[in-house]
């Protein structure tokens, strides 16, 4: 590997049994690209301006041939010179290099594992989705990120940005770990009467909450852009919230803020120890505790919906990390539940939040969730849910929360095959004529006799219903009107994952999609039952990635 810059390289003695390292490199490209290898052990690397550390991570750098590469954007340190320290003086230590592309740029969006419309980084672990909000035009999505390994660690504000919830442009990252820790999860909004007094320029001023995890201690922070969330500025009176010595636990974090238009308050949810607890703000600095909710565990998410369409009959919906929730009405300051815990999600999602203010015009609740899905083999790891629209419905059980897919993705249609009232047989001809790695299907199947069916995709199974254990993939679901013994799923396959939504979205699932065993695409399998596909449509997905 060439460099593409003068390089220094100072060697010093350290007092441990490795050599500690350290070389300094005037910045003149956008990128430093690491090289790491997964059997190596973490250690901290420092990437230091004069006498300040700016940057402090850990990383497994390479002492051999790299298994991927990643990178850090130094872009604000272009025309100065860094130091960058290592304790041990291996290879990779000397095989870091600048540039204006990440290693890898030429293969980017086309690796085998990279899903076409789901959101994947571009290096490294996702989890949690941060501060998802629609401001000056665009939606953004934050997510906890490790930008220098496939797995946690290293936690900052991954940012991505999008017009249309489709096609996302990552962005750089927008909080990196401080003396307080590192950026556990939170949420933004728009200050848009400026209560913080945070604004300075035209664009309206986003202000993030987030969870600094320091040693043995969580404490809650806010931070502030006026470019359009490109750079933030963590607030000077930070923390804002520490409340460790009031409920006598590590276990405070996870802030969702939102503007509480009947009491004109800023409103937070936090999960602090054994449930949800709710303060008030009039500046987004300052925070007085109201009440608390236990039966929760991490990020909570808390916001009102119509109940069928009905602007004049609303519902508050209450929910944590596992996509459990609750019923009830919210008058500001608390929450009193009208139901028990309720399920509307199983499998590989976690911790899903909704959007902060969607246009309204548009008047969507709009969710996106962690998927938990490993991407073998490839240099980033887990995903983002695709975007869905949460609605109340009336049920025979009462009312309850639905998922479907937003409407968006219907643009991202290719060729599309329609088919109506066929067998198992009959339908297992037609489908194989569809091909490609990334669909939708919908279809209406209806039990004649029996009590089960499954549909496989290359030999594994992707969705069995089993009557009389009521169970969609293994999970608990009695189905909509049992009765009439039909059933409505809407699946999106996407290169290592499958979301199915149950009866117009009152059920829904994230399964990891497994290697393929065969090359035979959709099956329909009845076993000892009978069963008649009353409608099947499927489109094959363009990817969102250029």
């Amino acid at each position: 590997m060439k460099f593409k810059t003068a390089i220094l390289f100072l060697l010093t003695s350290s007092a441990t049994f490795a050599q500690e390292v350290e070389r300094e490199i005037y910045i003149q490209k956008k990128y430093l690209n690491f090289p790491v290898q997964s059997s190596r052990k973490r250690q901290e690397m420092t990437l230091r301006q004069t006498k300040t550390e700016d940057r402090k991570f850990v990383i497994r750098l390479s002492d051999g041939k790299p298994d991927y590469w990643v990178f850090s954007d130094v872009s604000d340190f272009i025309g100065k010179r860094i130091q960058i320290a290592y304790p041990e003086d291996v290879k990779g230590f000397h095989e870091i290099y600048q540039s204006d592309e990440i290693n890898g740029s030429d293969s980017l969006y086309r690796e085998k594992n990279r899903p076409k419309f789901h959101f994947t980084t571009r290096r490294g672990w996702i989890n949690d989705p941060n501060g998802l909000l629609h401001a000056n035009g665009e939606y953004h999505l934050f997510y906890q990120h490790n930008p220098y390994e496939r797995s946690w660690e290293n936690m900052h504000w991954g940012h991505a940005a999008s017009k249309d919830l489709l096609h996302w442009a990552e962005l750089p990252e927008a909080l990196y770990p401080d003396t307080l820790g590192t950026m556990f999860s939170g949420s933004a909004v728009v200050d848009e009467r400026n209560t913080s007094g945070f604004k300075t320029g035209k664009n309206d001023v986003i202000v993030a909450a987030y969870t600094a995890h320091g040693r043995g201690t969580e404490v809650q922070c806010i931070a502030y852009s006026n470019d359009r969330g490109r750079t933030f500025t963590k607030y000077a009176g930070n923390p804002v919230i520490d409340s460790g010595e009031k409920w006598n636990t590590r276990n405070l974090r996870d802030p969702k803020i939102f503007h509480h238009r009947p009491s004109g308050k800023w409103v937070m949810a936090l999960f602090e120890k054994t449930g949800i607890s709710i303060y008030h703000s009039d500046n987004l600095k300052e925070w007085t505790y109201q009440s608390h909710i236990s039966g929760f565990w991490e990020c909570p998410d808390l916001f009102e919906l119509p109940v069928d369409g009905n602007p004049s009959n609303t519902k508050w919906v209450l929910y944590g990390a596992s996509g459990t929730y609750l019923i009830g009405t919210f008058d500001g300051k608390t929450f009193t539940p009208e139901t028990d815990k309720l399920c509307y999600v199983r499998g590989n999602l976690y911790a899903a939040q909704t959007f902060n203010h969607i246009p309204e015009k548009d008047g969507r609740r709009i969710q996106i969730g962690w998927g938990n899905i490993d991407q073998p083999g490839m240099p980033f790891n887990s995903m983002m849910t695709f975007p869905t629209e949460l609605t109340l419905r009336s049920t025979r059980e009462g009312v309850r929360m639905f998922s479907e897919p937003v409407r968006e993705i219907e643009q991202l249609y290719g060729k599309s095959y329609s088919w109506k009232n066929l067998t198992p047989e009959e339908a297992n001809r037609q489908l194989r004529a569809v091909g490609g790695d990334a669909f939708r299907i919908q279809m209406k199947v209806r039990i004649l006799d029996g009590a089960d069916f499954q549909l496989s995709y290359n030999g594994n199974s992707l969705l069995h219903y089993d009557m009389n254990r009521n169970n969609l993939n293994g999970e608990f679901y009695g189905g909509s009107r049992i009765e009439t013994l039909t059933f409505y799923y809407d699946v999106l396959i996407d290169k290592t994952v499958a979301e199915i939504f149950a009866d117009h979205g009152r059920f829904s699932l994230v399964n990891p999609l497994p290697s393929a065993k065969n090359g035979n695409g959709f099956e329909f399998r009845q076993g000892s039952s009978e069963i008649g596909i009353e409608e099947i449509h499927i489109h094959e997905i363009r990817s969102v990635w250029h």
